[in-house]
């Protein structure tokens, strides 16, 4: 009789939901869907040889364009969410969805640097556009009684759209090529597109006399306002190190499992279970394509994201996030520590346990320290270290990873060591080209010459980098924790005794 009742409440809290709730979580599945699809595989697309359909970039290009470009679209919610607030949402996802699908048609389009750039630039400004109309859509869409519930939702929309794309794209462009994975993404767009225009009812907003210019001033002040506390201040600037470590996952994980981890062992493993499984996951290479390793952490996610939380429910926000990155700094050292697949899967689900834990808590904690009646001030700040976080990950990701990692650059110093003649690599002599005769004049077949790069250049000393970022992130916030909030946060109610106390 009790689970019967159990089962009436949820179901009638589900009824409470309007449509646009569900118009709103499934556009939000179909966007991420879109921008985690070429976003797993860009690091790829930008750096790989161009007999292959991929654009040949260097991996310092690559940070620069992943880097500046993705912290302009972390940074930019804080003037577009105002836009949204003075146009109208439904007017504002219009403009979205139209530069985000023809953002993405003419990214896979261009090959010259600076127009991927620019139009990596005008798929940014669309997420810019997106991201803070849909999330304030499920804000207007809830009620207390439903909030927690309905954002659980929400965040099961991000991960599952965000699982579904990198599958899709890594299938797609196996079989198909580069430019599929283009066309997927704005598809999945204009999917969005016309749910909008059909179904979307734009939600209750207060109508305000203020013009553009200042709406988007008042923003930047209120924003302004929020980081003159020095408490939230001083804890956005230390999460700076744990967004330019987990931002590693994306950016610079593909590169090192496209160039050193032997996959085949794993594929053969999986062969030997179940052929049909091995043949579904893998490439027609007998290999694991590198985006499908690395969604085994929206995978993890979504198996256990409410077993994590739920153990670490009652934990103090700042132990909660402490905890994790201890976690995710073991995962990011696993995972680039070897090349050895096992272990860097290993790496991979380890580092998605320390995310589950750290990453709703960052949010949660935001939110805790918020003076009363000011939380949604507070909460637009949390885009700040992503914003920055994504600019320092560019840096290390292309400059750093191609001195003391990158395959290429390193073939080349040994092959300028051995006085070897070997025509830079350009239109008509690709990366590929140079592998085969470097492999050819050295004496090598290509996995001795990997094998011989690993052992002579140690590529995998990167990882003390990406765990030392970690390490010291963990340091500050013990720090910040002893110092700043004496061991305790306080609660609004609290602050607000202690403030009539003086």
């Amino acid at each position: 009789m009790k689970n019967n009742k159990s089962t009436a409440i949820k179901t009638s809290v589900f009824k409470k939901f309007p449509k646009t709730f569900w118009i709103s979580n499934t556009m939000e599945l179909f966007e991420r869907w879109a921008w985690y699809g070429l976003f797993a595989v860009l690091a790829l697309y930008l750096t790989n040889s161009t007999d292959e359909g991929a654009l040949g970039f260097s991996q310092t290009q690559k940070g620069a364009l992943m880097g500046t470009v993705t912290a302009i679209l972390y940074f930019l919610p804080i003037i577009t969410g105002a836009l949204a607030d003075r146009l109208g949402y439904k007017k504002v996802l219009i403009f979205a969805y139209l530069i985000l699908s023809s953002g993405y048609l003419i990214m896979g389009s261009v090959s010259s640097y600076v127009l991927v750039y620019l139009a990596f630039l005008w798929v940014a400004l669309g997420a810019a556009l997106f991201k803070p109309v849909i999330s304030a859509t499920i804000t207007k869409t809830t009620t207390k009684e439903t909030s927690s519930i309905g954002f659980g939702i929400f965040y099961m929309m991000v991960n599952v759209g965000g699982f579904i794309g990198p599958i899709f794209s890594s299938k797609l462009r196996g079989a198909y090529g580069w430019k599929i994975v283009f066309i997927m993404a704005a598809s999945a767009i204009l999917v969005n597109l016309i749910l909008l225009l059909l179904f979307y009812k734009e939600p209750y907003r207060d109508e305000t006399k203020d013009t553009l210019g200042a709406t988007i001033k008042k923003s930047l002040i209120n924003i302004w306002t929020a980081i003159k506390d020095m408490k939230l201040l001083i804890f956005l600037i230390i999460m700076v190190g744990f967004w330019t470590m987990f931002n590693q996952l994306f950016y610079t994980l593909p590169n090192f499992i496209d160039q050193w981890v032997n996959t085949k062992v794993i594929y053969d493993s999986l062969a030997d279970i179940s052929p049909a499984l091995a043949a579904n996951i893998g490439t027609k290479h007998g290999t694991i394509a590198p985006e499908m390793l690395v969604n085994l952490d929206a995978g993890a996610i979504i198996l256990f994201q409410v077993l994590i939380s739920t153990l670490v429910m009652k934990w103090r926000p700042i132990n909660a996030i402490i905890s994790g990155i201890i976690v995710t700094s073991i995962g990011i050292g696993v995972a680039f520590g070897t090349s050895n697949g096992f272990y860097l899967i290993l790496g991979i689900f380890i580092f998605a346990i320390g995310e589950m834990a750290s990453s709703p808590k960052f949010t949660e904690y935001v939110g805790r320290i918020a003076p009363r009646n000011k939380e949604a001030l507070y909460m637009g700040t949390a885009f700040l270290p992503m914003a920055a976080g994504n600019f320092l990950t560019g840096f290390l990701s292309g400059n750093l990873y191609e001195a003391w990692s990158d395959k290429v650059s390193l073939l080349k110093i040994e092959v300028a060591k051995r006085g070897l003649e070997i025509p830079e690599i350009a239109n008509g002599f690709s990366q590929n080209d140079y592998y085969n005769r470097a492999g050819e004049l050295m004496g090598m077949d290509q996995q001795q010459l990997t094998d011989f790069l690993w052992n002579n250049y140690n590529p995998s000393k990167i990882w003390m980098v990406f765990s030392a970022i970690g390490v010291a992130t963990i340091i500050g916030l013990l720090l910040y924790d002893k110092f700043i909030l004496g061991g305790k946060e306080q609660t609004k109610d609290e602050e607000e005794k202690v403030e009539k106390a003086k």
